[in-house]
């Protein structure tokens, strides 16, 4: 394969591998693998020179046509060589150009193998690798306008100094992947190519080493959602963030102790305390069967298995957030808050009534009802329309239009897994509400769900059925991070 570099990252790598030789001759003895590691490197020096030498004869010559344009002579026609460094700068090298990192400038942001490793801090190789990433997203295949910004979002907010979720963007986003990973989703792995399967190669070493694959990072359900918006509506008000290992850590501190402070007068410790709050992290999966006729018919079947895991991933993460226990899947609001002192009984026992809508709002600290929203089921919202005969004047904002329900100016969202009902005549608890600065709920995402691709499923006589299938897993977390940012209401019952 010729060598396709720009001039100043050939020089870069002549560096780099004049360097390597030096410390392979200064060992005292060779193994086979560094003599075969020499030869490999000498034979590489030699194309890679010779490259170099050609970009300047061709630059040189550049020179001459220009002077020779300027004094008047009409030029011959040339065509420039790839990889010529002559032109727009558009591939000014990222390494001795920062400006180029900066822009976001490069001929091919997928091509990791071209960066300088060599001599360079982890916190510079994530740098570029950031670059490269939000390179990749701007010129990334089969997406629309709010995918690339909510790819960006993730890059930009979440990215860590060692470049971890870029890595995993540019190994899982670039045009050999996708359309390796398109082949394997249509059942067609005898059609991948040689170039395609190491892009696969190289993706899976991002794995935990479980198998499977991973999900082209266009197509990954945690970008879909964030781009389309979520059908989930704790999602929507919730802070989401995302890890990228098997626990989010974050950082919380009480309110600041200031003071009143005559002049020159010595500094109080006004400290806050500081806390550690973790989000685990939990595993889930799902499994998307399809007849061979269906997926024969299916015009694109890659951009549709994405929409499925993203709807299902939806669904099953909307119970969770609500009631989730928290033991092998992500803690729900309602299971964070019960049993705490943000649960609250009604004014009168066993009774549902306007008064405890007031009572929910006034014991809310000020600084958490701003940002404020409701969370019940759609019947418990209903039974709050009634409380007022004259129409629900006292509770409900634009209660004709319901674009959005607000309940005492307040958003009010649903959930479908909220106690829709209570019987006065059984021993329960009955969480009807939650009210809340949302903010103060986590929903940690972990980027990069895997599937494996099944090329055949079975019968219940261990016979083909004539379907195949996606087996797909993920990881998310969610938990409250303050307590005391939210108010329950348990309107219990005895028997």
């Amino acid at each position: 394969m010729p060598v396709q570099l720009s001039h100043p990252q050939a020089v870069i790598r002549l560096r780099d591998i004049e360097a390597e030789l030096e410390r392979l001759q200064g060992l005292e003895t060779l193994s086979e693998e560094d003599e075969q590691s020499f030869d490999e490197l000498t034979r590489e020096f030699a194309e890679v020179d010779a490259h170099r030498r050609q970009l300047e004869r061709t630059a040189s010559l550049e020179r001459i046509r220009g002077a020779s344009t300027a004094a008047g002579r009409r030029p011959a026609a040339t065509a420039v060589m790839p990889g010529s460094a002559i032109g727009s700068g558009y591939d000014k090298d990222p390494i001795l150009n920062p400006d180029s990192i900066e822009e976001r400038r490069f001929r091919n942001p997928w091509d990791v193998a071209e960066m300088r490793t060599f001599d360079r801090s982890p916190e510079e190789v994530g740098q570029e690798l950031r670059s490269r990433a939000l390179c990749a997203i701007e010129r990334m295949q089969g997406v629309n306008d709010r995918i690339r910004s909510a790819a960006t979002d993730i890059i930009e907010t979440w990215e860590d100094k060692r470049g971890t979720i870029s890595r995993m963007c540019l190994a899982t986003s670039s045009p050999e992947y996708l359309r390796a990973w398109s082949k394997l989703a249509a059942g067609k792995s005898h059609m991948v190519s040689s170039e395609e399967q190491r892009a696969l190669e190289r993706a899976m070493t991002l794995t935990d080493n479980e198998g499977g694959y991973l999900v082209p990072f266009q197509l990954d359900p945690t970008v879909i959602i964030t781009s389309n918006g979520s059908r989930n509506q704790i999602r929507q008000a919730a802070r989401q963030v995302v890890a990228t290992g098997d626990v989010w850590n974050g950082v919380s501190a009480g309110e600041v102790q200031w003071r009143w402070a005559a002049e020159g007068s010595e500094a109080g410790d006004n400290a806050p305390g500081f806390d550690q709050p973790t989000v685990p992290v939990h595993k889930a999966d799902g499994f998307v069967p399809i007849t061979i006729e269906a997926m024969s018919d299916a015009e694109n079947v890659t951009m549709e298995v994405g929409r499925l895991l993203a709807a299902g991933k939806d669904t099953l993460e909307a119970a969770a957030f609500t009631i989730g226990s928290g033991s092998g899947q992500p803690t729900g609001v309602v299971t964070a808050l019960a049993g705490t002192a943000s649960e609250i009984a009604p004014v009168t026992p066993e009774t549902f009534a306007s008064a405890d809508i007031y009572k929910m709002d006034g014991s809310l600290p000020a600084r958490y009802r701003a940002m404020a929203s409701w969370l019940g089921h759609r019947q418990i919202y209903n039974l709050v329309r009634q409380f007022d005969t004259q129409g629900g004047a006292d509770l409900w904002e634009r209660i004709g239009a319901d674009m959005p329900p607000q309940l005492l100016g307040r958003n009010a969202l649903e959930a479908e897994d909220m106690d829709s009902d209570f019987d006065a005549a059984a021993t329960a608890d009955n969480y009807l509400l939650v009210y809340g600065d949302f903010e103060n709920y986590v929903i940690a995402d972990r980027i990069g769900m895997s599937v494996e691709f099944i090329p055949t499923l079975m019968g219940a006589n261990q016979r083909p059925a004539g379907k195949r299938g996606w087996y797909a897993w993920y990881r998310v977390g969610a938990d409250s991070v303050n307590d005391a940012a939210f108010r329950l209401l348990n309107v219990a019952t005895t028997a």
